[in-house]
């Protein structure tokens, strides 16, 4: 069993916890995932680690309430346990001196968007930060963001808060100025990653997206998280997440997503 040292409500649905699991904070890096179950009936599912303390031996995840599980896991409070907690899992972000990096976080992709943010940034990039959401409600972590940002760019789909726009609006100004934009990562929804992706490839610049398609066993054998890329077939748990997002199959990837929408639907009615 793994204890929550810590839960924090950052916005009414989306959730932090910190997990004593110190034998997965010794080995975790920036990029990776957990596979989770909580308890010995549940399924598991992968969530990315948002950060660590290897001293402490604590592993951080954030979460948003969607289907079933994940509701199951909001109703737990500091002192309860989760049964399975299985990691570091994936390869770690590929961590290099390339110059003026753009990070863009939409969503519940603001979690894993910071520690390869931090990492670049110790590495002596130049970090130009984008975080987006629907609307202010489902904002957090700007201030921490901002702390490993030369610069930090908010928007909101509606308004409510910082800028109105999507995340790709500023990203394509980025693009279009006068600094040279080395790389980009972008973490979020799907969809907005294929369109972050879509904005980056007329300039030529590397994106690097993190995928999250259905998951089961997290080791490369059920073969449930595959995609397409570069007309390849890949194995998220083990070849990923993160991918070359010009390469990605999007479509793919969506139809794939909607497998299990109706079992998902009756799910949350039980």
């Amino acid at each position: 069993m793994y204890k929550i040292m810590l839960r924090e409500d950052l916005v009414p649905s989306i959730h932090l916890f910190k997990i004593e699991a110190p034998a997965v904070a010794q080995k975790a890096q920036a990029g990776q995932f957990v596979v989770i179950r909580v308890d010995e009936t549940g399924e598991r599912i992968p969530l990315t680690i948002a950060d660590w303390d290897r001293e402490e031996g604590t592993i951080t995840i954030v979460f948003m309430e969607v289907g079933a599980t994940t509701r199951k896991l909001g109703q737990l409070k500091a002192g309860d346990s989760i049964a399975n907690f299985v990691g570091p899992l994936g390869v770690p972000s590929h961590i290099e001196q390339y110059g003026t990096v753009a990070c863009v976080g939409g969503g519940i992709g603001i979690a894993p968007i910071l520690p390869i943010a931090r990492a670049l940034k110790e590495a002596g990039n130049k970090i130009i930060s984008i975080i987006g959401a629907r609307n202010k409600d489902l904002l957090f972590w700007e201030d921490r963001v901002r702390d490993i940002s030369d610069s930090l760019i908010v928007t909101t789909d509606d308004g409510s808060y910082g800028r109105k726009a999507l995340v790709t609006e500023p990203l394509k100004e980025l693009l279009e100025g006068n600094e040279k934009i080395d790389m980009v990562v972008a973490i979020g929804p799907a969809i907005m990653m294929k369109f972050c992706a879509q904005t980056t490839k007329p300039f030529g610049v590397p994106t690097i997206v993190s995928l999250n398609p259905i998951m089961v066993d997290g080791t490369g054998m059920c073969g449930c998280c595959r995609v397409e890329v570069g007309n390849e077939t890949k194995f998220t748990c083990v070849d990923g997440p993160d991918f070359d997002g010009h390469q990605v199959d999007w479509d793919l990837l969506f139809a794939r997503q909607r497998i299990y929408l109706d079992e998902e639907k009756r799910a949350l009615e039980q």
